[in-house]
């Protein structure tokens, strides 16, 4: 017999055909949450550090209650993973601000973990590389939610299941006024005469997690990296392209619409940086003992 899916609802542990929310949680009603999709290998959730620090600026920023410290998140992420017993996991925090029926002196936020096991993406998408298409919808830098990572997704859905319908992986959001600004899932980079370009963060775009390790790992290996406005004619003049989160880590993008980028396969720029995260990744969560290694990453 299957066992049952545990997640983590507000104070404990739960089976996950248990797990209720107030159906006057202002996340339901109102997309006013946050999220962090996480990835664990060997136990460890990687960056988990950075995860939080991107969590909690957002909820301070959009003004989200958060009742919890990172200790408590912390520990119930890997309550989490235990109870599943899962050591390579796809991971995903959900923060809202609660029920909305309770005053503000009540209310209390509420906070789902849930862990299920890694489903990779296709092998052939890092080899080949994927095709990526323009999303219809632009970004509009003076949106108070862009940069954010909320659960007001519905638009990025969209455009990714536009981008499906046309058999691609992913589709580009620029802005109102014409600059790249990152996928649907994804932050993007280019390469050209071996420089690293992708969108700065002003733009607005998610401070992802992968695309922060990408940068920390170009200037580690001299790698130029340049932030800068870029624009459709950047696109195709790429050298080479890639797509970073941290499910997909580093995925080439092999053609843009009908443009084929470089020589239609995945570049030796890209290629490279596939390596150096791949060993990033091995040198942070090749822990025999993932607890400690959790509550040290964290000063707990």
């Amino acid at each position: 017999m299957r066992k049952m899916e545990k997640v983590f609802l507000n104070d404990k542990l739960v089976d996950i055909d248990k797990a209720c929310i107030s159906v006057s949680d202002s996340g339901f009603l109102y997309g006013a949450g946050l999220f962090e999709t996480m990835r664990s290998y060997n136990g460890v959730v990687f960056s988990l550090k950075d995860h939080l620090d991107r969590l909690f600026f957002s909820a301070g920023s959009l003004s989200i209650e958060n009742s919890y410290d990172r200790k408590y998140i912390t520990d119930a992420i890997y309550k989490v993973l235990k109870a599943n017993k899962l050591a390579d996991a796809r991971l995903r925090l959900t923060l809202t601000g609660g029920p909305m029926a309770k005053s503000e002196e009540e209310r209390r936020s509420t906070l789902l973990i849930t862990a299920t096991k890694l489903v990779p993406y296709p092998a052939e998408y890092y080899k080949n590389g994927v095709l990526v298409v323009l999303c219809p919808f632009r970004q509009n830098p003076s949106e108070p939610i862009y940069g954010h990572k909320t659960t007001s997704y519905f638009s990025r859905m969209l455009g990714l299941k536009l981008a499906h319908q046309k058999r691609a992986a992913e589709a580009l959001w620029f802005t109102i006024d014409n600059r790249l600004a990152e996928g649907c899932i994804s932050n993007v980079f280019l390469v050209k005469d071996s420089a690293l370009y992708t969108p700065p963060i002003v733009t607005p775009v998610l401070a992802g997690v992968a695309r922060k390790t990408v940068c920390q790992i170009a200037l580690k290996n001299s790698i130029k990296l340049v932030e800068k406005n870029l624009y459709i004619d950047d696109v195709l003049s790429a050298d080479e392209m890639f797509l970073t989160n941290v499910i997909m880590q580093v995925m080439p993008i092999s053609k843009v619409e009908k443009h084929t980028i470089g020589d239609g396969k995945p570049g030796p720029e890209t290629q490279k940086l596939q390596k150096y995260f791949d060993e990033f990744i091995e040198n942070e969560c090749r822990i025999s003992n993932p607890d400690k290694h959790h509550r040290d990453k964290q000063g707990i």
